[in-house]
């Protein structure tokens, strides 16, 4: 009797020893709304476009901003003067965007103006302000310019002003 209760024990003690001890991995829940959001990219370029109608004389502007450089395309379509057009380059600070138009008129190429922009949801506001007596293309002084008053642009769909700007 000692004998079988003595290798009931042992049977029992070599099967406990001989199971793995398996740890229950912890049950992790896949979050599905990260996967259906959609990625915005904050860091490319945007590209925006407007459109101003002043009588009949309308403006075309595109601008593409990246990280606060400013490059683009302007066009002014006159009734009654030459139009011009050409391209936009500066940079942004704080709602202003500072630009310079480099643009052919009346068959001359190679015409530079500084113009400057103030930049809302709705669209762009145009700095009217004193030009330098010197070159007569820069502002001569930035904190005089007044942005009521000028051309108001406001947003526009970029396939029809992409078409106006070609």
């Amino acid at each position: 009797m000692k004998k079988l209760i003595l290798l009931t024990s042992l049977s029992v003690f070599l099967l406990n020893c001989n199971k793995k001890t398996e740890a229950s991995a912890p049950k992790t829940e896949v979050d599905t709304t990260v996967s259906a959001e959609k990625v915005v990219d904050t860091l490319g370029t945007k590209s925006m476009c407007y459109m101003g109608v002043t009588g009949k004389d309308t403006v075309f502007v595109s601008i593409d901003d990246n990280l606060g450089t400013i490059t683009g395309k302007m066009a002014t379509k006159n009734s009654e003067k030459d139009s011009n057009k050409g391209d936009l380059s500066g940079f942004k600070s704080g709602d202003t965007l500072k630009l310079t138009y480099e643009f052919a008129a009346e068959g001359t190429t190679g015409n530079k103006n500084d113009i400057y922009f103030i930049q809302t949801k709705d669209g762009l506001s145009e700095g009217i302000g004193e030009r330098d007596a010197e070159t007569g293309t820069k502002y001569a002084n930035e904190s005089k310019i007044k942005y009521a008053g000028g051309r108001n642009l406001k947003v526009a769909d970029c396939n029809t002003v992409a078409k106006a700007l070609k």
